[in-house]
């Protein structure tokens, strides 16, 4: 990165340009891994990218209620706002760490679907809509 700092965003839950998730599936085993690994972590051999669906299951969370530690965190003008976070585990198996991006924390369930977005900073996740689910 040209000796850049990666920075938190302000926000952790602003809006983000939705991508792919990138990662990589094992030629030999089949097994899929992210964020992609030219290597397979089970058994060793070539991983090859790989294009993940982004839908699956909330497979555990938590809130954070305070604001992480400055620097490199910087609140938003309208200071902190507490925001869940939670891990997915996509259909392919794996399991991303994602910012969820619901209304309301009392609407989080385990098992809810949701639809994982990669952008700048961590990736995020959404409730899935009708139609959208491939789980």
């Amino acid at each position: 990165m040209d000796g850049a700092l990666i920075r938190m965003a302000t926000d952790p839950r602003s809006p983000t340009v939705a991508v792919g998730l990138q990662g990589s599936c094992c030629s030999g085993c089949a097994v899929t891994a992210y964020p992609a690994e030219d290597a397979c972590p089970r058994c060793g051999g070539p991983a090859e990218p790989a294009v993940l669906q982004g839908t699956g299951r909330l497979w555990t969370w938590t809130v954070q209620r305070y604001a992480p530690k400055s620097p490199p965190y910087q609140a938003p003008p309208g200071g902190f706002v507490p925001f869940a976070l939670g891990y997915v585990e996509l259909v392919e198996g794996v399991r991303v760490a994602a910012v969820l991006e619901v209304d309301d924390l009392d609407d989080v369930r385990i098992g809810m679907p949701l639809t994982v977005t990669a952008g700048h900073g961590v990736p995020r996740a959404r409730p899935t809509t009708p139609g959208e689910e491939g789980s």
